[in-house]
């Protein structure tokens, strides 16, 4: 039975990584136009550094890409008190 399990867990977890790893030039080189405008102008270098990322969080760009729009905004306690117009 945790062969079964082991087995399904590594054949799951090399599944994920293909996807990533076929679709990480492919969000690198063009879907990072579509996420952050900061990185449009990235050189091939910076493309080829965070492949092994996008490789990893591929779903959550991939999101990303298809939805486009702003980048989403950091929210905390501190952002939610200044625009509010008080203090913590």
């Amino acid at each position: 039975m945790l062969d079964k399990l082991a087995t399904a867990i590594v054949t799951t977890s090399t599944v994920y990584l293909a996807i990533g790893i076929v679709l990480a030039p492919v969000i690198a080189f063009r879907g990072v136009r579509r996420i952050d405008a900061a990185a449009r102008d990235g050189t091939r270098g910076f493309r080829f550094l965070i492949m092994p990322g996008i490789a990893i969080l591929w779903p959550l760009l991939l999101i990303r890409v298809v939805r486009g729009g702003p980048p989403p905004e950091e929210r905390n306690a501190h952002r939610d008190a200044a625009r509010r117009g008080t203090s913590p």
